[in-house]
């Protein structure tokens, strides 16, 4: 059907309804002014001889005044308030009229005051009971019944979407929320049943089909709690997206989504000077290498949206140089980038690509780091961990680029693996040519990211559609975590902010198991850990702590204008001439594959390696199935 026909059919009815309401409200006018008793026959001949004149001048003040741009189906408070201004000004003129024609003979002074009430009533009553109706009484039986947990902007926003869907696929059968001052309420009609505590009462007490989290701005924390809630209940439940993310600022049922393991581990996003980022990074080349990575990668889009002069591309991986090429090119088709297919540990290529690009700004993401892997496989790491930072960072210096962040981790603090032996050997290195070049050297330390290609995140989530079991190394095993945009925009800012010299710390809360890492991606699945999904621990692996940290002793934390990011300052000096001299020596061990003699200087004083044997001692290929809880930065 023309939708046009349609709409000039919805309003011709509600035109014809408030045009029978006008004589309706005036003949009770004067059956209310006498008192609900028969009408004297004078006064019923006057109201009948004016009525001509009412329903004229009023139904033509209700349509100069809009009574119909608005659905009935979704009156609200403005078309009240039109109702209101249209009844005031059409009585008005009304009384004026008579007056001039019939000085108001035979027309009680009441009559006007009880025919104003009167048509408010009439005129405003139906649209509302109408609404009312189809959002609450006509759709009773349809749909899924929903708890919405959560009665504020959000919660009300998704609550007016469900009452308004003409499928009616969902019905909001209530709300929890903690705030008192909402308990007993309504929003839209719909009650507020309790508080969150309550979920698993309340929901068994109503009938719930679904529950659905409208809380975008809680906390990793309290998002735990809720879903422990939730999942008491045994009922699906859906989220809305972070407030970070949701863009418009409005909410609907289409934006719903399963909650995921990122909204229980994340934490507060950090408030960055964006501003002063985009100041610092565009209209500059900037080289990223290891661009291709789970790290690199994103810093590569961060970076392309701060609207650099040339953005420089270095990768060893064919395959993910080409995937963030193509991305680039899709997404930002007028930014200027080069890419090049080049090992960091090739000292003339890397002195190629710093002749022919001339970086003002380089990220050093290449790295490798698979913990358990590299325990065997330490001439690899000494390479391009160490050799990798070594000519990169010389090359900076050479090449007189402004400022290198070298991308680090935590696990280079008292390093107990290879991986952040070399790390923190490669930390070393910057801090010492910070000293002795022009460029600006700054070292960016963090935990575990979830997301990237070694992460545990992705393992569990196959061994869990396998059927299980999954494999968790121990059941007091912790990390920190932080999601790959926000490592990155730590990066970023150091970037900006770094003078030279310094570490840069996030602080990221409190540590997970990955035990409940494990629990709770295998209920998010829908399934029960230890009954539906096995759980297997199968002891640490090469390499591996219990517990993570993130700065020595002997380093002072100093604050910055970020609450969350702080500056780990060495009090041990380090020596030149004995980095260069261990440097050399590690790197001339990993040239003729000695590894006694890598080993030797790792575990000396610059790197203080302390090796351990693997607990269950199993080979490298024996634990190549359990799930890494050490992936690192």
């Amino acid at each position: 059907m023309n939708p046009l026909f349609d709409r000039l059919r919805s309003r011709t009815a509600a035109f014809t309804h408030d045009l029978l309401m006008i004589p309706t409200a005036w003949l009770l006018a004067y059956w209310l002014r006498f008192n609900l008793d028969r009408i004297p026959p004078e006064f019923l001949t006057g109201a009948w001889q004016s009525l001509p004149w009412v329903v004229v001048i009023q139904g033509g003040v209700f349509w100069l005044f809009g009574l119909y741009r608005g659905v009935w189906r979704f009156a609200s408070l403005p078309d009240l308030v039109r109702i209101v201004q249209a009844a005031l000004a059409g009585t008005t003129l009304v009384v004026v009229a008579l007056f001039i024609v019939n000085r108001t003979e035979l027309i009680p002074r009441s009559v006007p005051v009880l025919y104003l009430g009167l048509q408010l009533i009439l005129l405003a009553g139906p649209r509302l009971l109408y609404r009312w109706l189809k959002d609450h009484r006509l759709n009773l039986s349809a749909g899924k019944r929903v708890l919405i947990v959560g009665a504020g902007r959000a919660g009300e926003m998704l609550a007016r979407d469900m009452l308004r869907d003409p499928r009616h696929a969902y019905f909001p059968a209530g709300f929890v929320d903690d705030k008192p001052r909402r308990q007993g309420g309504e929003v839209h009609g719909v009650p507020v049943l309790g508080p969150t505590e309550a979920i698993p009462e309340i929901a068994a007490r109503q009938g719930i089909d679904l529950l659905m989290l409208a809380v975008p701005s809680a906390t990793a924390r309290e998002m735990r709690r809720l879903v422990e809630l939730c999942e008491g209940t045994g009922l699906p439940f859906r989220t809305v997206p972070e407030l970070r993310n949701l863009m418009t600022g409005q909410v609907s049922i289409t934006q719903l989504r399963p909650v995921s393991i990122e909204d229980l581990l994340g934490r507060d996003p950090i408030q960055l000077d964006w501003s002063e980022i985009r100041k610092g990074l565009s209209g500059r080349a900037v080289l990223v290498t290891g661009a291709g990575g789970s790290i690199g990668s994103e810093l590569v889009r961060q970076i392309a949206g701060a609207d650099p002069a040339r953005l420089i591309l270095v990768d060893n991986g064919e395959f993910n140089l080409y995937r963030i090429e193509m991305e680039l090119r899709e997404h930002y088709p007028t930014l200027h980038f080069a890419r090049h297919l080049t090992d960091v540990t090739d000292a003339a290529a890397v002195d190629a690509v710093f002749a022919e690009e001339r970086p003002e700004i380089l990220f050093h993401a290449a790295a490798y780091k698979h913990v358990p892997m590299l325990e065997d496989q330490i001439r690899a790491a000494v390479r391009n961990n160490v050799t990798g930072t070594r000519i990169v960072a010389e090359a900076a210096s050479r090449w007189s680029c402004e400022r290198f962040v070298l991308i680090s981790t935590d696990k280079a603090v008292h390093p107990a693996n290879v991986m952040g032996a070399t790390k923190r050997v490669a930390e070393a290195i910057c801090q010492v040519l910070d000293r002795q070049a022009a460029c600006r050297y700054i070292t960016v330390r963090f935990g575990n990211v979830l997301g990237s290609a070694g992460s545990v995140v992705p393992l569990f989530g196959r061994q869990i559609e396998q059927g299980g079991p999954v494999t968790v190394t121990h059941p007091d095993i912790e990390r920190f975590f932080m999601t790959i945009p926000e490592a990155c925009q730590l990066i970023m800012e150091a970037a900006v902010i770094g003078e030279g010299g310094e570490i840069f710390v996030l602080d990221m809360g409190e540590p997970v198991k990955i035990r409940y890492l494990a629990e709770q991606m295998i209920r998010l699945s829908g399934r029960e850990p230890g009954e539906d999904i096995a759980i297997q621990y199968v002891g640490l692996r090469p390499g591996e702590k219990l517990y993570e940290e993130l700065f020595y002793d002997s380093e002072d934390l100093i604050a910055t204008r970020h609450p969350k990011i702080r500056v780990a300052r060495s009090g041990d000096g380090l020596v030149a001439d004995s980095v260069a001299d261990n440097v050399a020596a590690l790197e001339q061990a990993a040239a003729s594959g000695d590894r006694p003699a890598m080993e030797r200087v790792l575990t000396g004083p610059l790197a203080g390696w302390q090796a351990a044997a693997d607990p269950a001692g199993r080979t490298a290929e024996q634990t190549a199935g359990i799930a890494d809880s050490s992936i690192g930065a």
